[in-house]
This record gives structure tokens, C-alpha cells and sequence, in this order.
């Protein structure tokens, strides 16, 4: 993701989400066939991870994109990430879902976004075999820009300790066949774990994982930096 289109991505969907309109993030990345494999660590994943989370942090220090409010957003320096671990970089088979019907998704306040199941992600993690649903929004897939994102809304045993209690999201993109590639380095909190008045999506029951996810992004605690 170059820096613009990444700081795009954040701004488009903390504008569709926001009370007026809604609130998520937006970003990409996929790839082969082979069930349950784990994706060959390289420099090439590490520095990736390294890059989102440097990337995350500028649109937090920004007035412009923060979703920080100012009293935190004047001294923040960094956002709390468990060490990077390409254990937490899988290759699920990705089983399309093209009969599925649109569904309202609740969110944090009244508001309702419509999604669809896209396709269903199976993978092992942690010695443990899971499946999560990939949603695709019905509003931002007219949006010729945002045409390929997917939204990966989950929980796992850490929240409530050392991750947002609401769970967390992943940015992906349609892949080229029938395999995705999740990065769990890669979650992060909605942003209405760090201000009120944004409306998140909340995480349907059914992407609950039977594990703890110890990558991506922690619990915001206030007044750290």
C-alpha cells in the first residue's frame, strides 16, 4: 500500500462509518492454492509489517486522520503492537459464497451496514483448524476504487486483556484464485476504541476464533503513548 492510497483507505471508511456515514478502515493484499499452509517467512513479510504499523502510527500523530481525540492526539507517539510474528500470516482456502444474500450488519450506535458474505476463509492457526466469514460492503464495492475490498471483522481469546474487548478488523482485497493470504499482524481496533463518536461494525458471533490471536494491534490504554 503506497502512504496516500493508505491514508485514503482510512479516511474513506472512517467517513462511511461515521455517525453521518460509517466507520472501518480500508487496505489490501492475497495469493495460492494449498490449505493450511503458513506463508514462507521473509524479510520481504517483516519489513510489510513493519511498514503497516509505521504507516498506522503517522495517521494517528495526524489532525487530520486521527481518530485520537486531541487531548491524546498531542502527545501520542505510538500505538501499542504485539511483536511481529509471521506465524500469524496464513494462506487459507477461500471458498466463494455467491449465493449468499446482502444482511444488515449492526454497528456500535442505530446505524446498520449492509455487507455481504463474500467468500469464506479456512485455515489452521495455532494447531487449530478455523473459518471466518470475508465481507464485502454493498456501498464501497460501487466505488470503482474500493471495487476489490473486503472486510475480515474477528474475535479471539485475548480481547477483553490485551486487545480491544469489541475485537478487531483486517483490510483485504479479492483475490486472484482460490486462496487468501491473512495477516493477523495486521488487525487493528475500530476506531471507536479510541473516540465515541465513531459507529463500528460489530463482529458477527459466527467470526468468533476458538484461539488467541498475540499479533496486530493491542488495546488502546489511554494516556499511554
Amino acid at each position: 500500500m503506497a502512504t496516500n492510497s493508505f491514508k485514503m483507505k482510512l479516511v474513506v471508511v472512517t467517513s462511511f462509518f461515521l455517525l453521518i456515514m460509517l466507520s472501518c478502515k480500508q487496505g489490501k493484499q492475497y495469493h495460492d492454492e494449498k490449505e493450511n499452509e503458513i506463508v514462507e517467512v521473509t524479510g520481504t513479510t517483516l519489513k510489510d509489517i513493519l511498514e503497516f504499523q509505521s504507516k498506522l502510527n503517522d495517521e494517528f500523530k495526524s489532525p487530520e486522520s486521527s481518530p485520537l481525540p486531541d487531548r491524546y492526539r498531542k502527545d501520542f507517539e505510538s500505538l501499542d503492537f504485539f511483536k511481529p510474528d509471521t506465524n500469524y500470516v496464513v494462506k487459507a482456502k477461500f471458498v466463494l459464497t455467491p449465493d449468499a444474500l446482502p444482511f444488515l450488519m449492526p454497528t456500535t450506535t442505530d446505524r446498520k451496514s449492509e455487507e455481504v458474505v463474500y467468500g469464506i476463509a479456512h485455515f489452521q492457526l495455532n494447531g487449530k483448524e478455523h473459518k471466518l466469514e470475508i465481507y464485502q460492503n454493498r456501498k464501497l464495492m460501487l466505488d470503482e476504487e474500493y471495487k476489490d475490498y473486503l472486510f475480515l471483522p474477528f474475535t479471539d481469546q485475548t480481547n477483553g486483556e490485551q486487545t480491544y474487548a469489541g475485537g478487531r478488523y483486517i483490510d483485504l482485497s479479492i483475490p486472484n484464485d482460490n486462496t487468501i493470504v491473512i495477516d493477523f499482524n495486521k488487525a487493528y481496533n475500530p476506531y471507536c476504541a479510541y473516540n465515541k463518536k465513531y459507529s463500528c461494525p460489530i463482529v458477527p458471533s459466527i467470526n468468533a476464533l476458538d484461539t488467541s490471536v498475540m499479533a496486530g494491534v493491542k488495546d488502546f490504554k489511554k494516556g499511554k503513548k
